[in-house]
Parts: structure tokens; sequence; C-alpha cells
């Protein structure tokens, strides 16, 4: 499973992409997406996805 950003709600604040220990986050046309392929949910580096946990806007990064 991965984790997924909605780009609508996306505010383009930047705050997940550093706190991604996959660097599985980059931004795309003002927005962040989630390259699904190196997404873990950050399981083995910490107890909770880290860029949820950043996350200013609620709702905007889900389980995809």
């Amino acid at each position: 499973m991965a984790y997924k950003i909605i780009g609508s709600t996306c505010s383009g604040c930047s705050a997940c992409d550093p706190a991604c220990p996959n660097e599985a986050i980059r931004e795309k046309s003002g927005v962040f997406i989630i390259d699904p392929a190196k997404c873990t949910e950050c399981v083995g580096h910490f107890d909770s996805a880290q860029c949820v946990a950043v996350c200013p806007v609620d709702g905007c990064i889900v389980k995809a």
C-alpha cells in the first residue's frame, strides 16, 4: 500500500517532501505527488507516515 496526495487539496507548501525518508515525494506542476513504488508508509523508519504527520491540510494525504 502507498499514500496518495489529493492534488486539488494540496497547498503546495512542500512540508511533506523533506519529511519522506524514502524520497518518494516530488513536485509536479505546483503540487506534490507520491511515487507509489517508493512509498513504504514509513514502515521501518517511523511509527506513522511522516508526510501525513507534517501536512497542514487535513485529508490531503490518503492511503491509495
